[in-house]
This record gives C-alpha cells, structure tokens and sequence, in this order.
C-alpha cells in the first residue's frame, strides 16, 4: 500500500519485510492532532512495556542519513490512540480499525496460494502407495479428492487445505476393485504389513485405554505377544521384507500421516 489518508493528512506507509502497515511516529502524532512531531513517542516511551515488537520499531530512517525513526503498524498506532488525549484520538482509532480490517482481508486473499511441488510429491506418493498399481483405484483417489475440495485437478488444492488433503487419501475407504491378481505371497506381505501396523498403533495407545478398561487390555497384550512371533515367522517362511518405518513414533499423536509413512533408513 502505497499511500493512505486520515482527514487531511497523508501518510506515506515505510515498507518492511512482512505484510504489515508501517507509518512513522511523526506522521501518527500529526494524524492524532499533536504539533510536535515527537509527541507519538513520548507516549509510547511512557508506555513501552504495553508493546510488542510487531506493534512498533526503531529503523534507519529512508530520508536522512545516520538517523533512526520509530515507526508503528496499524495495531501499535490503535494501541497509541489509548494514550493519546486529542480530541480526534477516537475517530481515529475508529478509522485505523477498518484499514486493519482490510488489510487482514487482502492478506487472506493473497494467502491462497496453491500447493508447491513438494506437498504435491507427498499427495502423488500416497495416492501410488494406496491404489497398489491399479488403475481403477488411482482414478477413484484422485477423483474422489478433487470433488471433495471442488477443483479440477489435485496441483490446484489451496495450501491451507494440505494437512488436510493428507488426511483424506490415507483414510479414504477405496470401493474400486484392483484389477491386478495378488497372489499368496502378496496376501502374506499385506497381511503381516497391516498387523505391524496395528502393533505400532496398540503400543502407541494402549497405557491410554489401560485406564479405561485394564482387563481388555491385559487380555490384548497377550494377543499382541503371539502376533509378533506369527508375523516374524510368516516373513521368514515367505521372505517378506516390511517397509522399515519408524514404528514406535509413527502413531503419536504429534505426528501427521504423511509423516507416518516416511520410511526412517
């Protein structure tokens, strides 16, 4: 924003390296109706500690040389209009209110970007991990994922709905059936995969639902004991090799799916 105007006066806003309004201190005191342009910061060095540094700061001043100005955003001049003791101190505030209001409006609008190659990968990733080489899966993921966000195709999904387009194609239950033939070797490979998996998923959660009902719990425990021979077993017998995921932390409640299924060596 090049310029802006309360009443008379024009401000000329000082640009920073973020998305804020600045304007000077003596531009702000001449706005709230002072006549000495260091007006604005004898109040705010009465009030300093009510500040943050995204409310006001001290920088090399554009116009003279080996001079610093303080300069305020739009929420540190408001917080200044507190202080200030003029008769046109609440019209203003009034004002600096509905440019602010703007302003976080036009961000939000320049905040939809799309997104960028790499959260791309991680969605394409998924989608080939889940349709298993079948094509009738792979058309029914990502058709299903456009519709659900209402785009044509998964490159234009806004950035703000990542996490959440994450969420959707590791949960999405796929009706398509594979038109390849898994053979038994195949079944035993997905079999021992999906019981790791809930191995991981009981020894995340399973102190948690102890307090809920222990004795369910004591009785699984055993079951979980017989399943780490039977899987370890079925491996060797049919030389299946599972992805070397980080097992232990891949179901904690930090950690977000795309997370879950980064293989860790």
């Amino acid at each position: 924003m090049n310029s802006l105007s309360f009443n008379a006066i024009q401000f000329h806003p000082v640009q920073q390296n973020d998305d804020q309004i600045w304007i000077t201190s003596s531009e702000l005191a001449y706005a709230l109706g002072y006549k000495h342009a260091d007006s604005v910061t004898r109040i705010y060095n009465r009030n300093s500690d009510e500040f943050t540094p995204g409310m006001t700061q001290v920088i090399d001043n554009p116009q003279t040389v080996n001079l610093t100005v303080r300069i305020f955003s739009l929420r540190g001049a408001h917080l200044i209009t507190f202080f200030a003791r003029t008769s046109v101190a609440k019209e203003f505030r009034k004002w600096v209110l509905d440019v602010l209001e703007k302003e976080i409006q036009h961000q939000q609008i320049d905040t939809r970007l799309k997104i960028n190659a790499e959260q791309q990968a991680i969605l394409k990733e998924i989608v080939d991990r889940r349709c298993e080489g079948s094509t009738k899966k792979r058309t029914e993921l990502w058709a299903r994922h456009n519709k659900h966000f209402r785009i044509p195709r998964y490159s234009e999904l806004l950035a703000i709905h990542f996490q959440d387009a994450v969420d959707y194609l590791e949960t999405m239950q796929i009706k398509a059936k594979g038109d390849i033939h898994i053979d038994e070797n195949q079944s035993i490979e997905i079999l021992c995969g999906q019981a790791k998996l809930f191995q991981a998923w009981w020894n995340t959660h399973s102190p948690t639902l102890a307090k809920l009902n222990p004795l369910l719990v004591s009785m699984l425990h055993d079951n979980m004991f017989y399943m780490t021979y039977a899987i370890s077993d079925l491996c060797k017998k049919y030389g299946v090799e599972l992805p070397n995921y980080d097992y232990k932390h891949m179901f904690e409640l930090a950690t977000s799916p795309h997370q879950r299924y980064s293989l860790i060596k």
